[in-house]
């Protein structure tokens, strides 16, 4: 099996930075962890914000701290830090290498996409809590099988909003559905067709930061060597 990662984001039309962050970390034990955080607002404020808790929660997990324990402790930094009086929202994507399983922890009221190898689309749309507000909040977590075929799409609140300011809206699992009808889908142009859709909807100008990260887990035959590629406008 290959696991194939990529993430597509953008920031808000006409702001100095984006709000989200993405941190990517090897686990001590075997495999990956993605960590995706929204900060409140948007711009340097923001990403303050995503920064502090992204940190925390990345250098947890690489000292081996389970993935809830990590948002926990992620939380009780921001409330602590800023008083509660300032939020951001939380999702970590795992490849666990021991359990063979993916782990996926969501503090966000964007639902996470999970397609079975059976082509079967769910949607993990608990209730769930951002980080930073409220004494005692925990994540959602759910665990899966590393399983062939298995699609995970995780996103911040901008894809869910595109468009909203001309009544205008993005059916996300359903161009979720329709980019995977085609064998051939990669990750990245997953990733990629869902931002370009949310632009497309925003007249080319983003109302809010919007981050896309998508997992595909794949049989094929693999020549052993991890390989990561970054492009990064400047």
């Amino acid at each position: 099996m290959e696991i194939q990662v990529a993430v597509a984001k953008i920031g808000k039309w006409a702001t100095s930075e984006s709000g989200d962050t993405l941190e990517m970390i090897e686990r001590p034990h075997g495999g990956i962890s993605f960590v995706l955080v929204d900060g409140q607002r948007s711009g340097r404020s923001a990403k303050a914000i995503s920064n502090l808790v992204a940190r925390k929660a990345v250098s947890l997990l690489a000292e081996g701290v389970r993935d809830g324990a990590a948002a926990r402790a992620a939380h009780d930094y921001l409330f602590t830090h800023k008083g509660g009086k300032v939020s951001a929202t939380l999702n970590i994507l795992s490849v666990d290498l021991i359990s063979n399983t993916l782990v996926l922890s969501r503090n966000s009221h964007c639902p996470t996409i999970v397609v079975t190898p059976e082509g079967e689309l769910q949607l993990l749309d608990e209730p769930s809590q951002p980080l930073g507000l409220r004494r005692g909040t925990k994540p959602q977590i759910t665990e899966l099988p590393l399983t062939a075929g298995t699609v995970i799409v995780i996103y911040t609140d901008g894809l869910e909003t595109a468009g909203a300011r001309a009544s205008r809206s993005l059916d996300i699992p359903a161009k979720t559905r329709e980019l995977l009808n085609r064998d051939d889908a990669s990750a990245q142009q997953v990733a990629d067709a869902l931002l370009e859709q949310a632009l497309e909807l925003d007249d080319g100008r983003p109302h809010d930061d919007i981050s896309v990260l998508v997992m595909r887990v794949l049989t094929v035959e693999s020549d052993g060597v991890r390989r990561m590629a970054i492009q990064l406008p400047i």
